[in-house]
């Protein structure tokens, strides 16, 4: 078994994981683990843009007021100005690297770059690279990083567990690395830091339909939970409104940005809805629209509704959409001349790891960047566009912290090593894949866009049952990948449950049938072992 040792070590390789190493790859050595490719992450899937101050007639208090109102009430306002703030130094750094935003149509512009608009932005804001920002900005970043001889890149490896000095027995409690399972060897193999970085992205997988690539399986939560860390607004999970609803297509994002440039959403006779529910119509927040479609469905009893952009010149779709146009051209869809039929799926993980403007979490040596964290920037339900700049504005925090406190912290004492010596090989896989079907039904049926008190009572039962199962199973046999995620999913989906059921009202992405009103105040839902919340 190998065993490694670096300054730092970064879990993730998204836009969050890739912007810390960059910034901290010639302060020492560092260690990136990618559970998969490297650019295989929501990431490289986005495809909207990145929300940023950049036009003169855009304002910081603007970008900070529509994200305040699309939080509703719950977003912590020094990280929201702490965001917006740094906005136009993340997407002018982004340039530096070489990302290739859109230009801008008009040469009046005092711009050079496009600018679009999506749900719940007053201004055009959106920076991006036609409709594959998320792309551009990942294998940019990915193809800097692997110039930096400091930086070693791990692929194929899925983080098992933190490892904290009590293991080591030392009194001063500290994160000082963590396992993880080699795919390709199947071996677990260590790692030790000086300090870690957790950027793994959220836990949409816990759904049954999802807009996430199969990676976002919760790891990062899971592990910080089980070293200790506290959690924060866990039951925000946002349902992105449209996405692809087609039997013979894994489920695709269908961006906002189709809606900030005039899309419609229609019924399946062709009726409009969504200024029945809102004035701002389909530039509503996200949650609004999600359950508006969701309603529309379960009244009618149909198995989508329409997204219609045809009004919009065919060279205009093409030029401004190429890869959404392509995909649906595929499954012979015109977008240019047809609807496209649509549904809401799991998107985004809004709550996480409690961490503090530094991306600290409450474990020292322990920072947490990206979807993974709970920075208070989102509240009760995230703005569009304003993840990947989170992920930016984040890991250049955590790297300034983590650079004036590299001095201070001495490496890492040699760790010990995984021991598997009592268990076996598995004989029963077919184990895993009950429970992780039942898992993800259960979370989609009883925690999702619509919930009530029974619902939640009821998955928290199945949960617990399936937690015993799951740990059994896992003390028992050698590690896989699959059981892996899934240990971290049902960690998760309780972790969801709990905050769900301890807010006794509806606000946000949290909308329960038995408290439709919200509180006055709003407070946030905290998770800790010290039982206080």
């Amino acid at each position: 078994m190998s065993n490694y040792s670096h300054d730092v070590l970064i879990i993730g390789s998204g836009a969050a994981g890739l912007s810390a190493a960059l910034h901290l790859g010639k302060l020492g050595t560092v260690a990136i683990l990618s559970k998969a490719e490297l650019n295989e992450g929501s990431t490289f899937y986005a495809q909207g843009g990145i929300a940023a101050v950049l036009d003169s007639k855009d304002s910081i208090e603007s970008h900070v007021d529509d994200t305040l109102k699309a939080g509703a009430g719950l977003c912590n306002h020094e990280a929201v100005r702490f965001t917006v703030e740094h906005s136009k130094a993340a997407i002018e750094w982004l340039i530096a690297q070489g990302v290739a935003f859109s230009k801008s149509p008009n040469p009046n512009s005092d711009f050079e770059y496009h600018l679009t608009r999506e749900g719940g932005h007053s201004h055009r804001r959106i920076i991006h690279s036609a409709d594959a920002t998320g792309k551009a900005v990942s294998t940019t970043l990915a193809n800097c990083v692997k110039q930096l001889p400091n930086v070693e890149l791990f692929e194929g490896y899925n983080a098992v567990d933190l490892i904290t000095s009590d293991k080591l027995g030392q009194q001063e409690q500290r994160c000082v690395g963590a396992y993880a399972l080699n795919l390709a060897t199947q071996q677990v193999e260590t790692f030790a830091a000086r300090f870690v970085i957790l950027a793994t992205g959220g836990a949409s997988k816990v759904y049954l339909y999802t807009s996430n690539p199969d990676v976002a399986s919760g790891d990062g939560i899971a592990m910080a939970w089980r070293a200790g860390c506290s959690v924060a607004n866990l039951e925000f999970n946002q349902f992105h409104p449209t996405c692809l609803y087609h039997p013979d297509a894994p489920s695709f994002l269908i961006s906002e940005a189709l809606r900030g440039e005039g899309a419609v959403l229609r019924r399946p006779d062709g009726s409009r809805f969504m200024l029945e529910v809102d004035e701002r119509a389909e530039l509503a927040p996200r949650d609004i629209v999600a359950r508006a479609i969701d309603h529309e469905m379960k009244k009618l009893g149909a198995e989508c509704v329409y997204l219609d952009i045809s009004h919009q010149p065919a060279e205009f779709i093409t030029s401004h959409f190429p890869n959404i146009y392509q995909k649906c051209k595929d499954l012979n869809i015109d977008i240019t001349q047809q609807p496209i039929p649509v549904v809401p799926a799991a998107h985004y993980t809004c709550g996480g790891i409690r961490v503090d403007l530094s991306s600290r979490t409450e474990l020292p040596g322990l920072y947490a960047v990206g979807e993974v964290a709970c920075t208070g920037l989102h509240g009760a339900n995230r703005m569009a566009s304003n993840s990947l700049l989170e992920c930016l504005v984040f890991a250049k925090s955590a790297a300034e912290d983590i650079e004036q406190q590299f001095d201070q912290v001495a490496a890492t004492a040699p760790l010990p090593t995984w021991d598997d010596s009592r268990v076996t090989d598995s004989d029963e896989q077919i184990v895993i894949t009950h429970n992780w079907h039942e898992l993800r039904q259960v979370m989609w049926n009883y925690v999702g866009i619509v919930r009530s008190d029974k619902r939640l009572q009821r998955a928290k039962r199945r949960i617990q049952l399936l937690q015993q199962e799951i740990h059994e199973y896992y003390a028992n046999f050698r590690v896989t990948n699959d059981l892996l995620e899934l240990r971290n999913l049902v960690v998760v989906a309780d972790l969801m449950i709990d905050c769900a059921l301890q807010r006794r009202e509806s606000r946000g992405l949290h909308y329960t049938l038995d408290h439709p009103e919200s509180d006055r105040e709003g407070v946030d839902t905290v998770l800790s072992h010290r039982g206080d919340s």
